[in-house]
């Protein structure tokens, strides 16, 4: 009676139905039906509270067949004696059978009919929120995804046997199902799957409702889901929406929550299936020809059917282009101030050395990112090649790492020209880069001491043909000065021991062969 005095009272008053039932904690129909019950009584919004009296309560009460409870027997009399027994086997997790067979040791006799309904009305025992089913949504809007293992392949070459599993996607409106077979449950197979579902239902629905898998939700939250990066990027490039299961709630996708077991018995167990590809193409079969012209037990419908008809015209285009499936990763630049991404690697700046960055690699291209930032791009590698930028390093490490001969060299010659040469000297070999550590060195024995001084001796060592750059070394470190051997005077021929006359010629010399005297002719009379 004071539920609903209280009710017609809040009524009377103007205050709203929802709010009367949320502030008296009774449903909205309870509400409606003390509401409707006054009315009967001749109460009206417009007489206010104080017309409310205890006539018109009575009239109410007679009008909602108000009666006492039932009167229990000598069994629930016993079930109250050991109220405190049956409770705290209960909450110990004890089976309601079992604290049945106990007080039957002890000596109490009884049913476990009554037993069942002391406990489920006095220790709420089995009571469960009520379940109130979800209407449908309108054709096209939502699509449920699960994942489970199917069967095996059969054998190999090698008599062993793969098992598979599969993507199985199911329409909210129609139950048109589509199911795709893989081997691993990946984000790069969630994605597949996906671009082949829009290929089969001929277009792409509005929402898409996984379960928490970690393919798909990086972090599972009733409100505020994580999605994982490259999946979320498909969905935006698809413009579809992800509302994700909540975590253990499989009724928010009871369409395709026990879809699972009946697709691996009524698709795949039996069906001789050697190759992944006959999978795919048994289960295309099954979904169009067999379960999709099997009339459903809650729609009354065939669900190929249902969906041709109310369901096609509502999707949104079908992608026409091959989605690029990018992928995510979180490498460490290493001290070599290279990273690590798809097992290729990728030079990045001397500032990011032992830093975790956020890589997206695509077909073509690797992206780096630092708090958010786009920090470099690479061409995207194959597993176990290397992409370097010779910006990314000092110009002295870099040509020691590329082998680059010519770049020491040059480093030589800036310090004299017979460094440069006696750099080049070393480096003339099948296999310079062998060499490098000597120039190397060459370079620093400048810096030690000056390099006018390392030239002149370079000049020296030269001169002698000797190579070595020990050998230069100590010479450098004991100032050793060699003189030079005299060089002969250019342009000028020796005179011969002999000559001949000018008359022995048949033709006139030179004007410098003419200037040698000639010997005079011998006569007959000197003899």
């Amino acid at each position: 009676m004071l539920e609903v005095k209280e009710v017609l009272r809040g009524w009377l008053t103007g205050e709203a139905k929802k709010a009367l039932a949320r502030r008296t904690g009774l449903s909205r129909n309870t509400v409606r039906a003390y509401i409707k019950a006054g009315m009967k009584s001749g109460l009206r919004t417009v007489a206010g509270p104080e017309a409310l009296t205890d006539k018109h309560l009575a009239v109410v009460l007679a009008e909602l067949k108000a009666t006492p409870g039932a009167v229990h027997g000598e069994s629930w009399s016993q079930c109250e004696a050991h109220r405190d027994f049956v409770e705290k086997r209960l909450k110990e997790g004890l089976l309601l059978t079992k604290v049945g067979r106990l007080l039957k040791r002890q000596g109490v006799e009884v049913p476990y009919a009554t037993l069942h309904r002391f406990a489920v009305k006095e220790l709420g025992f089995g009571n469960k929120a009520p379940t109130i089913p979800v209407s449908d949504c309108a054709p096209g809007v939502e699509l449920q995804v699960d994942t489970g293992w199917m069967t095996l392949l059969e054998p190999d070459i090698f008599g062993k046997r793969r098992r598979f599993r599969a993507w199985i996607f199911t329409s909210v409106y129609s139950r048109h199902r589509f199911v795709y077979p893989c081997f691993e449950e990946t984000t790069k197979t969630a994605i597949e799957a996906c671009e082949a579902a829009w290929a089969f239902y001929g277009g792409v629905f509005h929402v898409l409702i996984p379960d928490n898998t970690k393919t798909i939700v990086n972090r599972a939250d009733a409100l505020e889901p994580l999605i994982n990066e490259a999946f979320l990027e498909y969905a935006q490039s698809r413009n579809f929406a992800v509302d994700p299961a909540r975590s253990r709630s499989p009724k928010d996708k009871g369409r395709v929550e026990r879809a699972v077991q009946p697709t691996r018995e009524d698709c795949f167990r039996g069906e001789y299936l050697r190759t992944l590809e006959d999978c795919h193409l048994r289960a295309r079969t099954w979904c169009l020809d067999e379960y999709g012209m099997r009339r459903h037990t809650r729609t009354q419908r065939l669900p190929r059917e249902a969906f041709e008809a109310d369901e096609k015209s509502q999707l949104r285009p079908a992608p026409t282009n091959v989605y690029d499936v990018p992928l995510y990763a979180d490498p460490k630049v290493g001290l070599d101030q290279h990273a690590q991404v798809a097992k290729a690697l990728y030079s990045l700046a001397f500032e990011y050395r032992r830093k975790v960055l956020r890589a997206r690699a695509d077909r073509s291209t690797v992206r780096f990112y630092f708090n958010r930032q786009l920090i470099e791009t690479h061409p995207r590698m194959p597993p176990g090649g290397r992409s370097t930028k010779t910006e990314h390093f000092p110009p002295e490490k870099l040509a020691y790492a590329q082998r680059d001969a010519g770049f020491l060299v040059r480093q030589a010659e800036a310090q004299g020209p017979n460094v440069g040469r006696f750099a080049k000297a070393l480096l003339e070999n099948p296999q310079p880069w062998a060499r490098m550590r000597q120039c190397f060195a060459l370079l620093a024995l400048c810096r030690r001491f000056t390099a006018k001084h390392v030239d002149e001796t370079c000049a020296v060592a030269l001169a002698a043909h000797m190579h070595q750059y020990r050998r230069l070394e100590k010479m450098v470190k004991l100032g050793v000065k060699v003189e030079a051997p005299p060089q002969l005077p250019r342009n000028v021929v020796p005179l011969a021991r002999f000559l001949r006359p000018t008359t022995q010629y048949a033709f006139p010399l030179a004007a410098r062969e003419q200037a040698v005297p000639t010997p005079p002719k011998e006569s007959k009379d000197d003899d």
